[in-house]
């Protein structure tokens, strides 16, 4: 994809709709719907990289209640013509087909490379991916299981969503109670993957969530790894202009 003169891609992750109450990430909501009012002035795509919500689940009539603003604000962009792209987070990884359907936003369920006037990026969320975390990717493999969700879609929904969001928010990261710290190169298993990849293949940016830190590592002399931050501490966000990505803060 070439990108038009003038034109920007835009990044952002980690809003936690919802967390850890309605009420109190409205602001938030608010915030970010801004943000996106703001961009669309500019933007050539615009990708959003997981855990947009705190919890979301699609039961086969029925969504989460709230994040109307947003949702609102996501139609109206993909309707004048600029593309959504949407990678599942942790906590948004229950899509099955309502953003394509009602948003025209295109979800990927995984890692995906995409190529913007020739430079390489390499997208995802980025949970479970690397070395060690080993109880959440069992855990993953449980939450994605057909069976598991089939069960989960009869408990009703005042029930299941309750119970998911109280699970949801005593994670003091995910409810922006404490800090993300940085581990140093050497233990951040996202750096590590990003290595790996570049083993087989070279990529200009590796482009993630999940870790809540802005940081922006080199990986070589032509390859960089990018943590995008969140929206809840740090409201940070990435933007290629068609040569250089940066991280900036709104």
């Amino acid at each position: 994809m070439n990108i038009p003169t003038g034109k920007k891609i835009y990044f952002a992750s980690d809003n936690h709709l919802g967390a850890p109450t309605q009420e109190q990430s409205r602001p938030r909501e608010k915030k970010f719907v801004a943000w996106l009012d703001e961009i669309k002035h500019d933007a050539a795509a615009i990708f959003l990289v997981g855990d947009l919500f705190d919890f979301w689940f699609e039961y086969k009539t029925v969504v989460p209640k709230g994040f109307t603003r947003t949702l609102g604000k996501l139609a109206e962009i993909t309707d004048s013509g600029i593309p959504i792209y949407f990678f599942v987070g942790n906590h948004d990884l229950w899509m099955d087909g309502y953003f394509e359907e009602e948003l025209n936003i295109e979800v990927f369920h995984k890692p995906k490379e995409f190529v913007f006037n020739d430079k390489r990026f390499f997208i995802g969320h980025g949970d479970g991916l690397g070395p060690n975390d080993k109880g959440y990717k069992r855990m993953k493999k449980v939450f994605t299981n057909p069976f598991f969700q089939w069960c989960f879609r009869w408990l009703h929904p005042d029930l299941g969503v309750r119970l998911a969001q109280h699970l949801s928010v005593k994670n003091k990261l995910i409810s922006g109670d404490d800090d993300a710290k940085f581990l140093g190169e050497e233990k951040e298993w996202l750096v590590h993957y990003s290595k790996r990849k570049l083993e087989d293949k070279h990529r200009d940016y590796f482009v993630f969530g999940h870790r809540h830190l802005p940081m922006e590592i080199k990986l070589n002399d032509n390859s960089t790894y990018v943590n995008l931050g969140d929206w809840i501490q740090y409201y940070t966000y990435g933007v290629f202009d068609g040569e250089k990505f940066e991280l900036k803060t709104y």
